[in-house]
């Protein structure tokens, strides 16, 4: 049993940022990678990033690229998405999951264990 929590969510202005945690706890050796998704009201889930703990690659979705980044800290059980540029598009509640998936996918059925959520709310 894996357990998520995210935090870090808040409200910023257009271009500032954040930086959204994901501390892991259970058996999370059995995970492969971790995805960041997003879903804004009245929207579908969207996949953000993925990060494999086996050996660090990373996706990103189009819409992120270049602006986000993720990264972990093994010591701490911890994965962060940190968030740059963001715009109003950007508002919805935050997830992330756990996959035994060994390539990048951002399909959210493959994804086992999930975190509550942190809402980012993106607005001037």
């Amino acid at each position: 049993q894996v357990h998520l929590v995210e935090s870090g969510g808040g409200l910023v202005q257009p271009g500032g940022s954040l930086r959204l945690s994901c501390a892991a706890s259970g058996y999370t050796l059995d995970a492969y990678a971790i995805g960041w998704f997003r879903q804004a009201p009245g929207k579908e889930r969207e996949g953000v990033s993925w990060l494999s703990l086996d050996d660090g690659k990373t996706y990103y979705a189009d819409s992120v690229k270049g602006r986000f980044t993720v990264s972990r800290d093994n010591a701490k059980n911890t994965v962060y998405l940190q968030m740059n540029g963001l715009k109003p598009e950007d508002t919805a509640v935050y997830y992330c999951a756990t996959t035994k998936i060994t390539i990048a996918t951002m399909s959210s059925f493959l994804y086992d264990y999930w975190g509550q959520g942190t809402q980012v709310t993106v607005s001037s």
